[in-house]
């Protein structure tokens, strides 16, 4: 008899994971630019090393501010609806039993079934079965905003700190180079990770960061170069 194999979904890490790879990534890519650009311009070591703290600061906590306002949007959005559907339950509960045997109808259930699945399942609990079927919301994939500001601020600061220690230990000459190097590296390592604790293929993740960060640091260093002053 062949063993079961029990499945391990991955869906319930979407929220954190976004977050912190967002972070992280732009963490590396806005703060390993920077310097570049900076340095490309000429500058002195103390002013790369203000331009790249400055930019770690700044940066963490315009993602925790972005963050949370985003995901608090979504979470009164959700807010909103939840409450709207208590009303109706309390309301309208037999049209709002049809609605949800609507449901499951049109995913393949018979009338008199997709009915008794409906009345069973508001029996249980009426808001979660209308708020999962009906709206979407569920419990894995619900707003959560102070863990997504959180994730991103400390993914952020995380990945921007190895450009900014990197430049202020090298020499301002090799900076140009490596900079980039370890931005590519870190960003690289980044996207696999990400792409198998996501379930997908690790090198595809990877040159897909790899591109857009390395467009990132030569763009800002061509600015650094063209205009000969701090960027």
């Amino acid at each position: 008899m062949k063993k079961h194999r029990s499945e391990h979904h991955r869906i319930h890490r979407s929220g954190w994971l976004r977050a912190a790879v967002l972070g992280a990534n732009d963490g590396i890519v806005s703060t390993a630019s920077l310097i570049v650009g900076v340095a490309a311009a000429g500058a002195g070591k103390g002013s790369i090393i203000l331009a790249g703290t400055a930019g770690l600061v700044a940066g963490a906590m315009s993602m925790a501010a972005g963050e949370y306002v985003s995901v608090k949007s979504q979470e009164d959005i959700e807010r909103a609806d939840l409450s709207m559907e208590a009303d109706a339950l309390e309301n309208n509960r037999e049209e709002e039993v049809k609605e949800l045997a609507d449901i499951y109808r049109n995913r393949g259930l018979d009338e008199s079934l997709a009915e008794e699945v409906a009345r069973q399942l508001m029996r249980h609990n009426a808001l979660e079965a209308h708020a999962r079927d009906e709206i979407g919301i569920t419990t894995e994939l619900s707003a959560r905003p102070l863990q997504a500001a959180f994730w991103s601020a400390g993914a952020f600061s995380f990945g921007a700190a190895v450009p900014v220690v990197s430049s202020s230990v090298a020499p301002a000459s090799s900076l140009l180079w490596l900079v980039p190097i370890l931005a590519i590296g870190m960003l690289g390592a980044l996207g696999a990770i990400a792409a198998v604790t996501g379930g997908a293929p690790p090198v595809r993740g990877a040159v897909r960061v790899c591109f857009w960060g390395m467009l990132a640091m030569a763009l800002t260093a061509a600015v650094g170069k063209l205009f000969g002053v701090p960027v």
